[in-house]
């Protein structure tokens, strides 16, 4: 058993804590904010690899992830993890679609699912209800012991003497907590959450000509988005951009037209040109890196803390 430190308590800490603390290390979580103040808490959280790359490693990631959500939604209602099904939509030719291959049952999307001039694939995701799942895996945390830590951390070389290895799982703040990874750059994302008229279908529609646009229904509300703002450090709400994420969003699912507004939320997606997943030197006990997951946080959560679990066993 070691003693671990994770900065980071969006999902990926989060889950990493909790695997880690599966293996009978003993984990501490330290972090400026909790779970309720992470970006992951504004996420869609859809299963689905956005903006992030897609190399095989994380692919695998992705697939190890959704059998977990899938379990979890089968096992309790509680965690907050649906099984939906729904539509990606494809707008042009040669579309990636190697995350198919991660999701047994996926098919070609009839007319009937598609609105003119869009192709795409129907398939069942998970689809994780924020607060309730957070709070499901913080309370879980705290049913292994972990402990939690307010701190403002500079660099993992603050953290307290004692652990015998750091887990850096910070999101956008992972780059400068390292020295400076210029590599990694916000991607704004705005949603809009409207009551649920009662819809369980998904739409992904990342090629749609007005923008990106998604539609996640959840248990009482549905998630309307989005942007993808790269390099936009603006936590605002524009009420231009609310205007015309509705406009799309309702083009797409006419049901939505006249639900009320239940809230909105901006979030930056810590993205990077390519996650990082690696134990680097140079501090005064092993430290870990996991970042970089972009707008696929939920997606890649399981398959990622399972690889921050091996590498910390191999130490």
């Amino acid at each position: 058993m070691g003693h671990i430190a994770v900065i980071g308590a969006g999902v990926i800490g989060l889950t990493i804590a909790y695997e880690l603390a599966e293996a009978g290390h003993d984990v501490t979580v330290l972090a400026e904010r909790d779970h309720t103040g992470a970006v992951s808490s504004v996420a869609a959280a859809i299963w689905f690899p956005h903006a992030v790359d897609t190399a095989p490693r994380v692919l695998e990631s992705a697939e190890l992830t959704r059998q977990r959500l899938t379990a979890l939604a089968q096992a309790d209602p509680r965690t907050g993890v649906r099984l939906r099904t729904g539509t990606v939509l494809t707008r042009h030719a040669g579309p990636d679609l190697s995350w198919t291959a991660a999701v047994p049952g996926h098919r070609p999307a009839t007319a009937a699912e598609l609105p003119p001039g869009a192709d795409g694939v129907t398939c069942e995701l998970p689809v994780v209800v924020t607060g309730p799942y957070l709070t499901w895996l913080r309370t879980a945390l705290d049913a292994k012991g972990v402990r939690f830590r307010a701190a403002a951390l500079t660099s993992p070389a603050d953290v307290d003497p004692g652990f015998d290895a750091i887990v850096v799982a910070a999101g956008l703040r992972s780059g400068a907590l390292l020295g400076g990874d210029d590599q990694v750059f916000p991607i704004r994302g705005q949603i809009v959450r409207l009551a649920n008229p009662g819809l369980t279908r998904w739409l992904l529609d990342d090629d749609n000509p007005g923008g990106l646009t998604y539609v996640v229904p959840r248990d009482d509300d549905v998630v309307c988005g989005g942007t993808g703002d790269t390099g936009a450090w603006d936590e605002t709400a524009d009420p231009a951009t609310e205007a015309a994420i509705l406009r799309r969003a309702i083009a797409l699912v006419p049901a939505l037209a006249g639900a009320p507004v239940v809230s909105r939320a901006v979030g930056l997606r810590p993205a990077r040109t390519a996650v990082r997943l690696e134990a680097i030197s140079g501090y005064a006990v092993p430290v870990i890196c996991c970042y970089g997951h972009g707008g696929a946080g939920f997606t890649l959560s399981w398959g990622e803390a399972s690889a921050v679990r091996a590498l910390v066993d191999a130490l």
